[in-house]
């Protein structure tokens, strides 16, 4: 199936009925998962879709509840929410989960993967074990196998077009709240400043920042075309999604309600993975319709920079010789 905005939007009206409770009155487990992102995204799509096939494989023993959008509130409360198993669900990016998990964020290096045939191997092999441990290590959470995709993230502004990492010199850019963004954007000496998600619109709408960055999925399904002009295609990190659960509520399910779920959430993210990728495939032309104007960067010059401002080095220190070893099995040498 080709996959455009059009055919998202559909399928997001389509599925809409998992996104309630028609199960709960029945159901022995009734499991909530939430996230940031418009219904419209890929993830809701597939959120919806795995949550129809839950409760029924499970024979309407659980009644999974989808919650897109922000609606059981922004990051940092759902995942507040989920550590103290008030959430029993959610997704997060790897680079805020950082704040709580600081190994986490080492999939999200600055100009590190070069392409997917870097990413879901490292993902889906050493790397991805290496911080599901930590996770499951440091917290009351664990990640299931698959991570989702988020994509590259892209550069937007309002004030000009970013092709070299002078251009980002004094810019006010909205960030998520995460140590590892401010770092790579302070090594580019712009202005960043951190927002939660559902604060970027208006944000960028009132001129408290002139740019932002985000996958063209997100740029695209929160509808920022409207209060941006440039998209600078930087692709300046890979960014993902762990499938987050807290471990004592996963663990309260019988053995072959887990399995069920478990299956489940993984086949769905190998499904998001390919809708993100056919979605992003048909984005840039439709941006461009828009109004939007659309510039190609060269990655090397910003490597480069981060070298000759010690990010690499300093991270490496942060994250170790060993977790530095496992990236750099499937990146390369980066400093």
């Amino acid at each position: 199936m080709n996959i455009t905005r059009r055919t998202l939007m559909a399928g997001a009206s389509a599925l809409a009925l998992p996104f309630g409770n028609a199960f709960a009155q029945k159901a022995e487990f009734t499991l909530k998962y939430g996230n940031n992102l418009p219904i419209a995204h890929p993830m809701n799509v597939r959120a919806a879709e795995m949550a129809t096939k839950i409760n029924a494989e499970s024979k309407g023993r659980i009644a999974f509840e989808v919650y897109p959008n922000n609606q059981l509130g922004n990051d940092t409360d759902m995942l507040s929410q989920a550590r103290s198993g008030a959430l029993d669900f959610f997704t997060l990016s790897p680079l805020i989960l950082g704040t709580l998990v600081p190994a986490a964020q080492i999939s999200g290096v600055g100009f590190a993967f070069k392409d997917y045939g870097q990413v879901w191997p490292a993902m889906d092999g050493d790397l991805g074990v290496h911080v599901r441990k930590q996770i499951e290590g440091a917290s009351t959470l664990f990640a299931f196998e698959k991570i989702w995709d988020n994509g590259y993230r892209q550069i937007t502004t309002s004030t000009r077009p970013v092709n070299q990492p002078e251009d980002l010199k004094g810019m006010k850019i909205r960030i998520p709240p995460s140590p590892f963004w401010v770092s790579m954007f302070k090594a580019f000496e712009a202005a960043p400043a951190t927002i939660n998600f559902a604060e970027v619109y208006s944000s960028l709408q009132t001129k408290v920042v002139d740019a932002q960055e985000n996958p063209l999925a997100i740029i695209a399904t929160a509808k920022l075309n409207e209060v941006q002009k440039y998209c600078s295609l930087t692709n300046h990190m890979w960014d993902g999604f762990w499938f987050l659960g807290n471990k004592k509520s996963f663990e309260r399910l019988p053995a072959d309600l887990r399995a069920i779920v478990s299956s489940n959430v993984n086949a769905a993210g190998l499904k998001q993975r390919d809708d993100v990728r056919q979605l992003n495939d048909n984005l840039l032309a439709d941006l461009k319709g828009k109004g939007m104007i659309i510039n190609t960067t060269n990655a090397d010059l910003f490597r480069a920079k981060l070298r000759s401002a010690n990010f690499y080095a300093d991270w490496h220190k942060k994250f170790g010789d060993e977790a530095w070893a496992v990236l750099e099995k499937y990146t390369g040498k980066l400093a």
